[in-house]
């Protein structure tokens, strides 16, 4: 494998918790209401730093979506999915974002988000985005 080059982001950003590495600026947000098994988790248009492993068929809280997990490239730590296929027309804006467990991630301001320990039934995905 082959040096990798992190991309470094300037303002308030989201990092990896483990790591450190750049994930994603606040401005590219799009909602704050998804959820994950470890609590919430944000979607975002665009994210940095990481790799995409196999696209799968889920069925989640809005729908049957094709995602593919999403790992930083500085630990190899999971950090979300991303979307690539929305099978119900009301959900295909979410087709190319991807979403960031705040479990998994330090905040703008350095903060852990320690999530909830209830379990979450039905699979990952969005309340009301």
């Amino acid at each position: 494998m082959g040096r990798v080059f992190l991309i470094h982001l300037e303002g308030k950003i989201y990092s990896c918790k483990h790591c450190r590495t750049h994930l994603a600026l606040c401005d590219d947000v799009v909602s704050r209401s998804f959820h994950c098994r470890h609590g919430r988790a944000y979607l975002f248009n665009k994210v940095v730093n990481v790799s995409i492993g196999e696209k799968e068929d889920r069925m989640m809280m809005t729908g049957l979506h094709t995602v593919a997990d999403i790992f930083c490239v500085g630990c190899g730590s999971i950090v979300g999915w991303k979307y690539e296929t929305a099978h119900e027309k009301s959900q295909k804006y979410k087709e190319g974002k991807s979403v960031l467990e705040r479990f998994k991630m330090s905040g703008p301001d350095g903060s852990n988000y320690w999530g909830t320990h209830e379990p979450h039934v039905g699979g990952s995905d969005a309340d009301d985005a």
